[in-house]
C-alpha cells in the first residue's frame, strides 16, 4: 500500500472500523437486487419485483436520513444497533413471506421496513473526519480510501447478490446482506474510542434537515442518476453476456468496470490537486457521461470490457471529490446526515436504474439496455451543470465542517466570502 495510505492507519483503531464498515456496508448495494433477483427466482413476477425494489428505494430515502440525523445528535452506537437489528429482523420477515408466498402486501411491508438499514459508509467517513479534521491531506487519503470501497461494494455487491440467489437459493442474497449488516454494524459500535462526539440539540439549535443546503440538494439529484447508471450496467451487463452465450463472463466484465474505478481512486488519493474542487467535480460527473457513449456500440464482449474499464475509471475521483464538497456545505453537526443523502440517492439510483433496465431488456434487447446507462449519464451531466453555481456559493448559516480541499482552494474560499 503507498505510504500515503499507511500514514493514515497511523491512528489507534483505524484498522479496525475500517474493517467492520467494509463488511456494513454491502447491504446498502446488496438488498435492492438481492430483492429484486429473489422475487423473480420464485414468483416469476418481475413487476412485482420492481415495485418492491422501488419501494425499498423510497423507504431508504426517507428512513435513511433520519437515522443520521439521530447518530449526529445521540451518536453511533445508540442508534444503529436497533436501526440495524429493525433492518435485518425486516429482511427475515421479507423472507419468511416470500418463501411462503403470503400475500403481496406483506412483502411491500417488510420491504418498507428494511428501508432502515444505515449508511455504515457515511459513518466510517464521520470517524476519519473526527481524526483528521485539521489535516486536509490526509483526509483527502481517507476519503479516496472510502470511495475506492464504496465503488467495490456496489459494483462487486450486485454481483455477489445476484449470484448467491441464482445459483445457491432464492432468499440466499437477500439472507447474506443481512448477516453481513448485523456482523458490520456491531463490530463497529464496539469500537467505543473513535466513535464521534454526537451534537445534542437543545431547544434553540437548528432543528431543519442537512438537505435544505443548495450545494446538497445538487450532489443528491446528481447521485440518483450516477447511481441509475451503476444499476443499469449490472442488470444490462448480465443480459448482454447471457445474449452472447457466455453469462459466466458478466462477473469478470464488471469486476474490470471495478478495477478501474479502484486504480483511479487509488492514483487520486496520491495526489495533492490545487484549484476548485466545483469545477473538478463537474468535469468527472460529464466524464462519466461520455464514458457510456462506448457501451452501445459494444458487439462482443472484449470489447464491452474494455469499455468499462475506461469507463470506471471517472467513478472514484468524482466520489471523492463529492466528499470534499459535502464537508464544504454541511454544517459539522449534520455531517452524517448529509452524507448519508448522498448515499441515499445512489441507492435509489441503483434500484431505478436496474428496474428500468430490465423492462428496457425485455422490450429491446440487451444491448439496448445501455440507452439508459446513457441516458444516466446524460441527466447527471445536465443536473451538475445547472447546479455549478449554487456549489460555488458560500455555506449559508452554521460554518460547513471542513472544505475539504487543498489550503489554496480554501484562500480563494474565504475570498469568496469575503467579496459576497
Amino acid at each position: 500500500m503507498p505510504s500515503p495510505y499507511r500514514a493514515i492507519f497511523a491512528a489507534p483503531g483505524s484498522r479496525g472500523f475500517s474493517a467492520a464498515g467494509l463488511i456494513g456496508r454491502l447491504p446498502l448495494s446488496m438488498v435492492g437486487i438481492g430483492i429484486l433477483t429473489m422475487i423473480s427466482e420464485l414468483t416469476g413476477r418481475y413487476s412485482l419485483a420492481g415495485a418492491l425494489t422501488a419501494t425499498l428505494a423510497l423507504s431508504a430515502a426517507v428512513i435513511g436520513p433520519q437515522v443520521s440525523r439521530l447518530v449526529d445528535q445521540y451518536g453511533q452506537r445508540r442508534v444503529l444497533r436497533p436501526a440495524s437489528l429493525l433492518a435485518a429482523l425486516a429482511i427475515s420477515g421479507l423472507l419468511l413471506c416470500a418463501a411462503n408466498h403470503t400475500p403481496d402486501w406483506t412483502l411491500f411491508l417488510f420491504t418498507a421496513l428494511a428501508g432502515s438499514v444505515p449508511s455504515v459508509g457515511a459513518m466510517i467517513r464521520a470517524r476519519w473526519t473526527a481524526i483528521y479534521r485539521d489535516s486536509p491531506r490526509e483526509l483527502h487519503t481517507a476519503y479516496s480510501l472510502e470511495s475506492v470501497l464504496d465503488e467495490v461494494c456496489f459494483i462487486f455487491g450486485p454481483i455477489l447478490a445476484i449470484g448467491l440467489s441464482t445459483t445457491w437459493f432464492p432468499e440466499a442474497g437477500p439472507l447474506v446482506a443481512g448477516v453481513c449488516l448485523l456482523v458490520g454494524v456491531w463490530w463497529l459500535t464496539a469500537q467505543r474510542t473513535t466513535e464521534p462526539a454526537p451534537h445534542p440539540r437543545g431547544a434553540d439549535a437548528d432543528r431543519t434537515s442537512a438537505l435544505r443546503s443548495p450545494g446538497l440538494q445538487v450532489l443528491v439529484a446528481t447521485f440518483v442518476a450516477t447511481g441509475a447508471i451503476f444499476g443499469s450496467i449490472d442488470v444490462v451487463t448480465l443480459a448482454f453476456a447471457e445474449e452472447q452465450g457466455h453469462k459466466a463472463w458478466a462477473s469478470f466484465i464488471l469486476a474490470v468496470w471495478a478495477v478501474g474505478s479502484c486504480l483511479a481512486g487509488i492514483v487520486f488519493g496520491l495526489l495533492h490537486l490545487k484549484g476548485k474542487a466545483e469545477r473538478r467535480w463537474v468535469l468527472g460527473i460529464c466524464a462519466m457521461a461520455v464514458s457510456m457513449i462506448p457501451l452501445l456500440l459494444a458487439g462482443n464482449l472484449p470489447f464491452l470490457a474494455v469499455a468499462l474499464f475506461v469507463s470506471g475509471l471517472a467513478i472514484a475521483p468524482t466520489m471523492i471529490t463529492t466528499m470534499a464538497l459535502i464537508e464544504a456545505h454541511v454544517p459539522r453537526a449534520k455531517l452524517t446526515e448529509g452524507m448519508t443523502w448522498t448515499g441515499t440517492g445512489l441507492a435509489v439510483g441503483v434500484a431505478l436504474g436496474s428496474s428500468v433496465a430490465g423492462w428496457v431488456i425485455d422490450a429491446a434487447g440487451a444491448r439496448t439496455g445501455y440507452v439508459v446507462s446513457i441516458s444516466a449519464g446524460t441527466a447527471a451531466a445536465a443536473v451538475a451543470f445547472a447546479g455549478y453555481r449554487r456549489l460555488t456559493r458560500p455555506a449559508q448559516g452554521e460554518e460547513p465542517s471542513n472544505d475539504g480541499d487543498d489550503g489554496d482552494s480554501r484562500q480563494q474560499r474565504d475570498t469568496d466570502r469575503r467579496v459576497a
